[in-house]
């Protein structure tokens, strides 16, 4: 259940855009995020951490990356503060909307 959309939608707007064929920002665009593999958004350039995990973006394996993002992909760039439990289960739950997960 989604609790905080405004907070979610800021936060992310920052740094990330949810529209099909939208422009890249400081992170990639996130449309379609679940099921793709990490390092994969057509046009953004990733670290070789991120090209080379290899993991699907899935609702468990988000959890362990806004937790810790640098412990869950060591050598990605992103540049984000951890979030507690129940925003990072709002947060998930938006994005599964926004990016048409």
């Amino acid at each position: 259940m989604l609790k905080n959309k405004n907070m979610c939608a800021q936060k992310h707007a920052q740094c990330h855009i949810m529209e099909e064929g939208g422009q890249q920002k400081t992170g990639p665009n996130l449309h379609g995020l679940f099921g793709k593999k990490t390092g994969q958004a057509v046009g953004f350039t990733y670290t070789d951490a991120n090209k080379k995990k290899s993991i699907a973006w899935g609702e468990d394996t988000l959890i362990q990356y806004l937790e810790n993002p640098k412990k869950s992909i060591p050598g990605t760039k992103i540049i984000f503060a951890s979030i507690n439990k129940v925003e990072r289960a709002d947060l998930i739950a938006y994005l599964k909307k926004a990016t048409n997960g």
